[in-house]
């Protein structure tokens, strides 16, 4: 049994759900850390060295962040962190796995001072086999160091900003371990990976299961799928190698009984759980896990998104799922699902993550409470072969991570041309974008996809416009018909951008509004903001809201919008909600714009809110002067 010191108050929630074992240790929490400013560690071999820790920091959050206990904000490219774990000598497994959920950026691991490995990218997953490495005592020591150069443009950061204050739409950094780290005992046979592949037609799921380790003569697989406690299956099979593919067709008196109640969507977001397991020859088990897929489809055809066969009109909202106290590390599980519980109350039926690769519990949540998902990577800023390198592979990892996760429905690569400045005028970049569809597609065919969201089209299977056009008639002008898009598609140039690149022509791709709104209070004196328009107060930014939206559902040619933005984030104050999770609006009234077929507010909603700014303003003008006269049925000063 392995005995890991970890903090008590962080949620004990697996870091991996789509492949979940019973037997594992949480390394979150307490651990010691040094800044290497001097790029001074290797040299000294500060894998050895405890003393040169001086420093504490909560796992996993970022440096810069206060949950971390440091915020440090400045640049410090080079991090190094120390922790010890103890494990008995007479309990020691045949495989222990260290597992990292991100790094941000590169990261080299010693266990015992000896080297475990390394990775390089910011966002995606590693873990290394350390049985080897484990020493005679109890007490193991596993250090990182963590290389994460802010002025390094070819690196995928998104928006982590490279200048030491946060400005226009860039925020603080995110360096060093920022996503879970934990232990994991195996024995000489694994499972390393499950991939699950609807099939809506035949109503049934494909696996594709992949094992490490020494497989044994004789050695099975045995699965169990289950809905809501009703056996789907239940089948057991020869394992002759490391990889198997089996094909699960469920009776097709459940397709005509149950079709509805057994498919994902944000209505009902049915999941199949299941439990796999390795036995040998004699039915002993050798390796166990457990995991979940949804019976989905997601498909675009006739200028439509189609979802389970049903055409369906996408409302998102963009999502930074960025937090003031822990930056993109979220402060807690509990956070995470607060998220997508706020999204669904204000009526939208998905999120656009912008510029991240979501932590996997998030996207979790989203499986299980029903959102819908655009998975977006983070961006480089120039374009470079090292650059292209960098965000291939990172983008490549997080396609195969995320596969199994039926709330995502549509893969963006890049977003608003970044790290492909030139598109239209050079070859090679206009190359790189379709490159990264094409490859995105072959790894994933189930799921549509677009090349570079917002303008600038090359190749996608939807295309993204991003109009922060600030009226609603505009809007109307722009995307009412299908006669409207083909004109705006010619002539609109959003910052300076062609919506089209390299001879692409609108053909039948499914049209939305990726970006629009931005709406926010105007600044007070003195204070940090960015935004796209602002209002006076919340009556006047509620019928602003109201009036983007509404034009945009009025439209007979557009398949989905994403309005900016579900958060204010940091300086970025154009949030539904502000950066603490707080409505700015009511809550039923965006629902009920969000929700209505033409995006109208009721009149009695109106009014309520129109009372409510009443009140909100005379409670505001007493705390100011409380020695002024009050009106009829005021309470006295005190």
């Amino acid at each position: 049994m392995i005995e890991g010191k970890t903090r008590m108050d962080f949620p004990d929630t697996y870091p991996r759900p789509q492949l979940r074992r019973a037997n594992w240790t949480d390394l979150c929490g307490a651990w010691k850390f040094a800044f290497d400013d001097e790029d001074e560690g290797l040299a000294g071999h500060w894998e050895t060295d405890a003393s040169v820790f001086d420093r504490a920091i909560t796992v996993p959050f970022p440096p810069e962040s206060a949950a971390s206990g440091l915020r440090e904000t400045g640049f410090h490219p080079i991090l190094w962190y120390r922790r010890t774990f103890d494990i008995p000598p007479d309990d020691r497994p045949a495989r222990l796995i260290l597992h990292f959920g991100a790094v941000d950026y590169r990261a080299q691991v010693w266990v015992n001072g000896q080297f475990a490995g390394e990775h390089e990218g910011g966002q995606t997953p590693f873990s290394f086999d350390i049985a080897r490495l484990l020493v005679a005592s109890a007490q193991q020591v596993v250090v990182v160091r963590a290389f994460d150069d802010p002025h390094d443009l070819a690196q995928p950061r998104g928006k982590q900003y490279w200048q030491p204050e946060p400005a226009f739409i860039f925020y603080h950094r995110t360096s060093g371990i920022w996503q879970p780290v934990w232990l994991e005992p195996l024995g000489p046979v694994g499972i390393v990976e499950l991939r699950w592949t609807p099939d809506l037609d035949a109503f049934g799921v494909g696996l594709h299961l992949t094992l490490e380790g020494r497989v044994p003569a004789g050695a099975q697989v045995r699965v169990r799928l289950e809905v809501r406690g009703q056996v789907l299956a239940n089948d057991t099979c020869q394992l002759f190698g490391r990889e198997l593919r089996r094909q699960f067709v469920f009776d097709p008196e459940l397709r005509m009984r149950r079709r509805h109640a057994m498919t994902w969507a944000p209505d009902h977001p049915s999941l199949i759980e299941a439990r796999i397991e390795v036995l040998d020859a004699d039915g002993a088990v050798l390796d166990g896990v457990e995991s979940y897929f949804g019976l989905r489809s997601a498909e675009v055809k006739d200028g439509q998104f189609f979802l389970n066969g049903t055409p369906t009109f996408l409302r998102l909202v963009l999502a930074q799922n960025y937090w003031p106290e822990s930056h993109l590390a979220a402060p807690s599980v509990e956070a995470m699902k607060r998220e997508i519980e706020l999204a669904k109350a204000l009526g939208f039926n998905g999120l656009r993550i912008h510029q991240k690769i979501e932590d996997p519990r998030f996207l979790h949540w989203c499986d299980r409470l029903g959102m819908m998902v655009w998975s977006e990577a983070p961006n480089a800023y120039v374009f470079t072969p090292r650059a292209v390198e960098r965000l291939t592979a990172e983008w490549k990892a997080a396609v195969k991570r995320d596969y199994n996760h039926p709330s995502i429905v549509t893969w963006v690569p890049l977003n608003e041309s970044w790290g492909v400045p030139n598109l239209d005028r050079d070859p090679a970049q206009r190359d790189f974008v379709k490159a990264l569809y094409h490859l995105t597609k072959a790894l994933d065919p189930t799921r549509p996809a677009i090349g570079n969201d917002g303008w600038q089209h090359a190749v996608g299977d939807i295309l993204g416009v991003h109009d922060y056009a600030l009226d609603g008639e505009t809007l109307r002008g722009r995307y009412s018909s299908r006669a409207a898009l083909e004109d705006s598609f010619r002539t609109l140039r959003p910052w300076h951008h062609a919506l089209l690149s390299g001879g692409h022509s609108l053909g039948g791709e499914p049209v939305m509004v990726t970006e629009f709104g931005g709406l926010s209070f105007g600044p007070k004196p003195g204070e940090a903001w960015f935004g796209y328009g602002t209002a006076k107060d919340a009556v006047s930014l509620l019928a602003k809201y109201a009036e983007l939206v509404s034009a945009l559902l009025a439209s007979t040619a557009l398949a989905g919008f994403c309005y900016t933005q579900l958060t204010d984030t940091e300086q970025e104050n154009n949030g539904l909600l502000t950066a603490g999770r707080q409505p700015k609006l009511d809550i039923d009234a965006i629902r009920a714009i969000n929700t209505s077929p033409s995006g109208s507010v009721p009149s009695e909603v109106l009014d309520a809110i129109q009372m409510k700014e009443v009140q909100r303003r005379r409670a505001a003008a007493k705390a100011a002067r409380p020695d002024i006269a009050h009106g009829p049925g005021d309470p006295p000063a005190l």
